[in-house]
C-alpha cells in the first residue's frame, strides 16, 4: 500500500500487490478501491499484479475540495500509472470507475494500455439530453445530491440495501455484510468530492473517448442493473468502441462483482488471457 501526491497536492491512497502482468482496477461511486476485493485476491492468485487506487476524495485519498471531474481523476490515474511505471496493463472500470478508466485510456493510455473493461459502466453518457433521449432525467440526479446532502449515511444504507445489489428484489437474499461494507466505504469518503462526483458521473459525455479508444475492450453488464440501465449504457457503448465486446449477464444486479464474483471474475480472466 502507498500514497503519491499529484500535481495539485492531492494525496491519493493505492494498492500494489504481487508482480506479473498488472491489473488497474477503478471503483464505482462513492466507493474505494476495498470494493475490488474479490477480484484483486482471485487475480492475485492467477499470477498477476493488482493495483487499485482510492478516488482523490474518496476512502483514504485527501478529502479536497475541488477536482472531482472526470479529467482530474483520468490524470490523477496517469500520475499513478507513471509512478508505478505500470505497462501493458489491464485496465478495469465498475460504474463511475468504468468512465475513469475510458477516459484514462482515450487521454493517457497510449502505449500503457494493453485491454480495458468496463462493468456496468456509466458510458457514454447518464443523464437525459436531446442527444440522449434515452438517459435519466436531470431531477433523478438532483434527488441524488438532495439526499446526500440531507442525511447521507441513511441515503448510501438505502443504495447498498436495495437497488444497488438488487436486494429489493422479491427474491433477493440481502447480504448485511455486504451492505455494511458498502456502507462503510462510502462513509470513508468526503461528502463534497461524493456531492460533486454525481455531477461527474450523470453529465460527463464520453462518446468521443469511446470512439478513441481501439484496444480489446470487454463490456460487461447485468439486464437487471438498476444503477446504470443497460439499455442506455452498455448496449450503446459496445456499438461505439472499435474492438468491443458486449456481454450480458441475465437477472444480475449492478453491484455483481462483488454478490456474483464466482461468475465475474473467471469471465475476466479468460478475455485477459485470450
Amino acid at each position: 500500500m502507498g500514497m503519491i501526491t499529484t500535481r495539485d497536492g492531492t494525496g491519493i491512497f493505492y494498492k500494489d500487490w504481487g508482480s506479473g502482468q498488472p491489473i488497474v482496477f477503478h471503483h464505482g461511486w462513492p466507493l474505494s478501491s476495498d470494493d475490488w476485493d474479490a477480484q484483486m485476491l482471485y487475480f492475485l492468485d492467477q499470477g498477476y499484479r493488482v493495483v487499485a487506487h482510492d478516488r482523490r476524495g474518496h476512502g483514504r485519498s485527501s478529502q479536497v475540495w475541488e477536482g472531482h471531474d472526470m479529467d482530474n481523476y483520468a490524470a490523477d490515474v496517469a500520475e499513478l500509472v507513471a509512478h508505478l511505471d505500470l505497462r501493458d496493463a489491464i485496465h478495469v472500470g465498475h460504474s463511475t470507475g468504468g468512465g475513469e478508466a475510458a477516459r484514462y485510456t482515450a487521454l493517457h493510455g497510449q502505449g500503457r494500455v494493453a485491454k480495458l473493461v468496463l462493468i456496468g459502466a456509466v458510458p457514454p453518457i447518464m443523464v437525459k439530453t436531446p442527444a440522449n433521449p434515452g438517459g435519466l432525467p436531470i431531477e433523478v440526479f438532483d434527488g441524488f445530491r438532495q439526499q446526500l446532502a440531507a442525511n447521507r449515511a441513511q441515503f448510501y444504507l438505502d443504495i447498498a440495501g436495495g437497488p444497488f445489489y438488487g436486494f429489493n428484489r422479491p427474491d433477493a437474499k440481502p447480504s448485511q455484510g455486504v451492505i455494511e461494507n458498502w456502507w462503510r466505504q462510502g462513509m470513508m469518503g468526503g461528502a463534497k468530492a461524493h456531492y460533486d462526483g454525481i455531477k461527474a458521473f450523470s453529465e460527463t459525455d464520453f462518446t468521443e473517448d469511446l470512439k478513441a479508444i481501439d484496444v480489446p475492450t470487454l463490456v460487461m453488464h447485468g439486464d437487471d442493473d438498476q444503477i446504470v440501465p443497460i439499455a442506455d449504457s452498455a448496449l450503446l457503448s459496445a456499438k461505439l468502441l472499435r474492438n468491443g465486446t458486449l456481454k450480458v449477464y441475465e437477472k444480475l444486479s449492478h453491484g455483481m462483482c462483488t454478490t456474483n464474483a464466482d461468475i465475474i471474475n473467471p469471465d475476466l480472466l479468460a478475455f485477459i488471457q485470450a
